[in-house]
């Protein structure tokens, strides 16, 4: 086996907000990607609209800098990976382009549950890992903890000996620093460093990429992106041979036949910009054009000698929620694509390229259940399609569960809240009303405690809202998919009822005064709502129909009450989340480019009335597929 030595590729992976795009960053300063005066965003590596709004990486990404050594320069490919759960998809095909991992772990917070996640996929993948304890300057840091808890986490995942040994350096991603010796706890490092000793370390310990001279040209497709010049463009990491510009190739369909495919354009990245190529070499990871069909799993392969290699493994999803046609009476107002035929077109079309996502067909035609990861994952989904002018109507997520050996099993999720000492009781009541086993507890005697538990996911659909109000936001929760688990039995998760309109017309003031005693308001004066949507939350478990436009009756004789005015509560605006978190069985979300709605599955009040008469009866309930019929 040979090995080109002018090449490493390396993915960067973390716990979400641990410091990955900005070490990104300043790797591409320090390399010289950039002038010395250029005008370069933070984190520069999140491009989208949405990853820059919410702060997190959704998509991987990948850039390339170039490092001086004694035997010369040396190009590292650099994988920028989501920190959050339910983009794993997105870590698993990025850890199938290279050949070694940065592992990033913030020196307060340790090692979380995505951290567990990414972790033990690299070691099944056997990978050496670096270690790089990051933000060392954080007040609050206790690195020797964390790197304890590092070590703990390998040898729970079954490290083998030669994966647990690795080695560590100690940054301040945000300054560009990085050094071998460990600081004092918030000391921060010494003025005048740089990130060469993360460089220097990246040479020593990620391996060059290995290939066999003998063997023709394999080239793994790994990920899509479109250029508006030249049409799709596939992402490869070549594991062997050559790959050359207007060449013929063997296409390796995921069906698996053969065709004949040309490469019509070959780049290769350098800094952020993709550079026109001639050729590719063994380990390098390219993107080609001209193949419009091409997708991700397939392989490119020599004409005379096609060697397909092993289509890539993602976890099966484990949530899912409807994704259709909006019905409600004020649909057509504020989007552009309305039709079920183009949501069709649109799903289809994110499965192309999101290997993560499933999408089935339901009992209505203008109706699908879409499946993925996690609850952030089907909301960044239905976010995106609202920016593109989609209307829709999106039902409650539900867990996904599968039969093992005759007994339903459902997902379980390892969670893992960091809350003030004050608020430990209230955290224990809630979860052990959502069937939460606690697993750890640890007090770093700052005030603040960390309680790991196992808990089923449809426990935690709505618990995040909860547990905000509870802990007044202080909270900070994160979790992630552990395993299956028999069935957990009933668990309610939502404890009050809603509010809803009974009929169709502008909000007033005067009738919402009266209202706001009944519970809490999901609209202000002067909005437009119909029968059936849902305006606020009820003080009480059952829901209510309420009159929420009712105007004040004008007289000619003048009220001695006419000058004393009554303080409104403002409306508690929910974001597409936070409805998704809130909605019951039988409700669903509108969601419009300007507007997201709640509202009853069944609008009218009548039929609603029957159902759950009928529902309290056990007699058969007919089927709500997330919406009443047009």
């Amino acid at each position: 086996m040979l090995t080109r030595d002018d090449l490493r590729n390396v993915a960067i992976v973390a716990h979400v907000d641990h410091g990955k795009t900005t070490l990104v960053d300043q790797m591409l300063w320090q390399s010289g990607a950039f002038r010395a005066n250029q005008d370069v965003a933070d984190r520069v590596m999140d491009s989208m609209d949405l990853e820059r709004e919410k702060g997190i990486t959704i998509l991987a990404k990948n850039t390339a800098v170039r490092h001086d050594t004694a035997h010369g320069p040396v190009t590292i490919n650099i994988v920028d990976t989501p920190g959050h759960a339910d983009f794993g998809g997105e870590v698993e095909r990025a850890l199938s382009m290279v050949d070694g991992v940065l592992l990033l772990v913030d020196a307060s917070e340790g090692p979380l549950p995505q951290t567990r996640f990414v972790l033990r996929k690299t070691l099944e993948a056997r990978l050496p890992v670096i270690l790089v304890i990051n933000k060392v300057d954080r007040p609050d840091a206790r690195i020797a903890e964390v790197v304890h808890d590092v070590e703990e986490l390998f040898l729970d995942l079954d490290a083998d000996l030669d994966q647990l040994d690795f080695p560590i350096v100690y940054c301040v991603s945000r300054e560009g620093k990085a050094s071998m010796e460990r600081p004092a706890d918030g000391a921060g490092l010494a003025a005048g460093l740089t990130l060469d000793p993360l460089f220097d370390l990246l040479m020593e310990r990620i391996p060059a990429p290995s290939y066999d001279p003998e063997t023709p040209l394999q080239a793994l497709v790994t990920n899509l992106d479109a250029s508006p010049y030249v049409g799709r463009l596939a992402l490869c990491r070549i594991r062997s041979g050559t790959l050359r510009k207007g060449r013929a190739v063997a296409w390796c369909r995921i069906d698996g036949t053969i065709e004949r495919a040309r490469i019509a354009e070959l780049y290769v990245t350098d800094a952020l910009e993709r550079v026109p190529a001639d050729e590719a070499g063994p380990g390098e990871i390219v993107a080609i054009a001209g193949i419009p069909e091409i997708t991700i799993g397939e392989t490119l392969a020599d004409p005379d000698d096609p060697r397909p290699l092993p289509v890539i493994t993602i976890d099966e999803p484990s949530l899912s929620m409807t994704i259709g046609i909006n019905t409600s009476p004020l649909a057509g107002r504020e989007g552009t694509s309305l039709t079920a035929r183009l949501i069709k077109n649109r799903l289809d079309a994110e499965l192309i390229g999101n290997v993560s996502i499933r999408v089935e067909g339901t009992e209505r035609p203008d109706t699908w259940e879409v499946q993925g990861r996690g609850e952030l994952q089907l909301a960044v989904l239905v976010e995106m399609m609202r920016r593109e002018g989609f209307e829709l109507t999106v039902g409650k997520p539900r867990v996904l569960t599968r039969e093992v050996d005759g007994v339903v099993h459902e997902p379980v999720d390892r969670l893992t809240v960091d809350v003030p000492e004050e608020f430990m009781g209230v955290l224990t009541q809630l979860l052990a009303l959502r069937k939460g086993r606690m697993e750890q507890i640890v007090n770093h005697g700052t005030g603040w405690i960390r309680l790991d538990y196992l808990v089923p996911a449809r426990g935690l659909i709505g618990f995040r809202t909860e547990l905000m109000t509870e802990t007044r936001g202080t909270a900070l929760l994160h979790h992630v998919f552990e395993r299956y688990e028999p069935w957990a039995g009933q668990i309610r998760a939502r404890t009050r009822g809603s509010l809803v309109a009974d009929r169709t017309g502008p909000t007033t003031g005067y009738s919402l005064m009266s209202l706001q005693e009944r519970g809490q308001l999901f609209v202000g004066p002067g909005v437009e709502v119909y029968e059936g949507m849902i305006v606020g939350e009820n003080a009480r478990a059952d829901d209510m129909d309420i009159n929420p436009t009712k105007e004040k009756k004008l007289t000619n004789v003048r009220s001695s009450t006419a000058d004393s005015f009554e303080k409104l509560i403002p409306a508690r605006l929910l974001s597409l989340e936070q409805a998704l978190e809130f909605i019951a069985e039988n409700e669903c979300v509108e969601v419009t480019p300007k507007s997201v709605r709640l509202r009853k599955a069944v609008l009218d009040q009548t039929e609603r009335g029957r159902t759950a008469k009928r529902a309290k009866t056990g007699a058969p309930v007919g089927a709500l597929a997330g919406a009443e019929d047009a």
